[in-house]
């Protein structure tokens, strides 16, 4: 069995802000939305109740740009978009997001990337019902639909295989969106904060490490950031276990505007290219 530590290794590298950059490939709705319904997802089923959170990080439209370099070469440009119009999964209204990338240049020779992740958020509540995952990277694919049920606490992962998760579970891609909504007003050198994400069909707990206030240059201007650390699995993949550092927006958006990666075989850095119809007012220094 592959440790999370090694399972999150684009999740994490490309997206330490709790998302997967490396992204595209055609993706359609499936018949993933009669199974939820069966399932229950009409609130008046259960006598479960779920917590509201109020979202006030993103909104409809949203739409952010990515380029990935891989040491000086540059490999990939990805986006991540909240598509514009709410969607219906049972009774409840979602977000319905979706990360779209895809490798370039001669970086695409040598290893092609053709991905796509997708999610459905719920709107007040904001935790995922479903979650589509299509990968092509360098030869090797994954396919992954996983049907979660909030009031039951299952998530259904297909070929009759079930799981049980904690409340307010994420998956690869909700994690960030849910994270964009934390409080970090307070936060103090070596606060740790952490999620509940559901990866892989195994129950992991995702954990950050607030380092810090710093402006950072970048293609969108000079931005006020925040600095984390991700915790992640030394001697796989990084280094030190602490290798991947995130620098995100100190404003009500919480955008990431720099990730960057020091691993066994090189180093990998992501910068925010542009961004349209954010829901705050970006944190720019003149």
């Amino acid at each position: 069995m592959r440790s999370a530590g090694n399972k999150l290794t684009i999740a994490s590298i490309l997206a330490g802000i709790f998302t997967v950059i490396l992204i595209t490939a055609a993706g359609t709705k499936n018949d993933s939305y009669s199974k939820i319904g069966q399932t229950g997802t009409n609130q008046n089923t259960f006598s479960k109740d779920l917590p509201t959170k109020t979202n006030e990080a993103f909104k409809p439209g949203e739409l952010l740009s990515y380029r990935l370099h891989y040491g000086a070469l540059e490999a990939a440009h990805a986006t991540l978009e909240v598509k514009p119009d709410l969607e219906k999964i049972g009774a409840r209204d979602c977000y319905h997001i979706v990360g779209l990338g895809i490798s370039k240049g001669s970086f695409d020779w040598v290893y092609k990337v053709r991905d796509k992740y997708e999610t459905y958020i719920d709107k007040n509540a904001l935790v995922p019902w479903i979650f589509n995952r299509n990968c092509s990277e360098g030869g090797y694919e994954i396919h992954q639909n996983y049907i979660f049920n909030h009031f039951t606490n299952k998530v259904d992962v297909g070929g009759g295989q079930t799981f049980p998760f904690a409340d307010g579970t994420q998956d690869m891609i909700s994690a960030f969106y849910s994270a964009r909504n934390m409080d970090f007003t307070n936060a103090k050198e070596g606060d740790i904060y952490s999620l509940n994400c559901f990866i892989d069909k195994e129950n992991w707990p995702l954990k950050i490490k607030f380092v810090g206030r710093e402006v950072i240059k970048s293609d969108v201007g000079k931005i006020r950031c925040l600095k984390f650390r991700p915790i992640v699995q030394k001697g796989r993949v990084f280094k030190k276990e602490e290798d991947l550092t995130i620098w995100i927006s100190d404003d009500k958006n919480h955008i990431p505007i720099r990730g960057q990666a020091k691993i066994l075989i090189g180093s990998i850095k992501l910068d925010l290219t542009g961004f349209k119809n954010l829901a705050n007012d970006i944190a720019k220094v003149d």
